[in-house]
């Protein structure tokens, strides 16, 4: 499975609005046309073996600070396949190759929202931390809210063990 690897800066606008329709077509959540949810991205990783793009993941490099500890992590967003080629292990493709995009990376632990079966079985565990964030929905800065984790996973990375006791300030916004 061939996969383009693309850094944030050097998405065309072109290329942008095509994420962006493909976003469209696998969420229900409105995106206001943008190719990304709340932020930009620092990675995007995109399948498309015959010029239109079929699948997508972005990934983020950021600090967090768990419990007291300050913590670099790679987080992952905007998983999308398109509906007419699920099945077709385009995601579990995407999957491992930004999973050696986050190893190749100083983070510590590789972070996602969502709870499908396909991180589990990619090692991504479910964890339940109190987690303090900026709600930023519509692309406006909200309220800072405090809650427990309902569909946080984390998959460690340098062999260290993730604490889910311990609350998890991600320093901004969700990805």
């Amino acid at each position: 499975m061939q996969i383009e690897r693309i850094p944030e800066w050097a998405l065309t606008p072109a290329l942008d609005a095509e994420i962006a329709d493909l976003l469209a077509r696998c969420f229900v959540t409105d995106f206001g046309g943008r190719s990304y949810f709340q932020t930009r991205h620092h990675l995007r990783l995109i399948h498309r073996p015959r010029g239109a793009i079929i699948g997508h993941m972005a990934l983020q490099y950021r600090a967090m600070r768990l419990g007291d500890r300050l913590i670099t992590v790679a987080g992952l967003a905007e998983v999308a396949t398109d509906p007419a080629h699920r099945g077709q292990g385009i995601a579990g493709g995407l999957l491992q190759a930004a999973i050696a995009e986050a190893q190749a990376s100083p983070a510590e632990f590789f972070l996602l929202f969502g709870v499908a079966r396909l991180y589990a079985a990619a090692g991504w565990r479910r964890v339940r931390n109190p987690m303090l964030w900026v709600d930023m929905l519509g692309a406006r800065t909200h309220a800072i809210r405090h809650e427990t984790a309902d569909s946080l996973m984390v998959l460690p990375l340098r062999g260290s063990d993730w604490d889910e006791n311990l609350p998890l300030d991600l320093l901004g916004n969700l990805f």
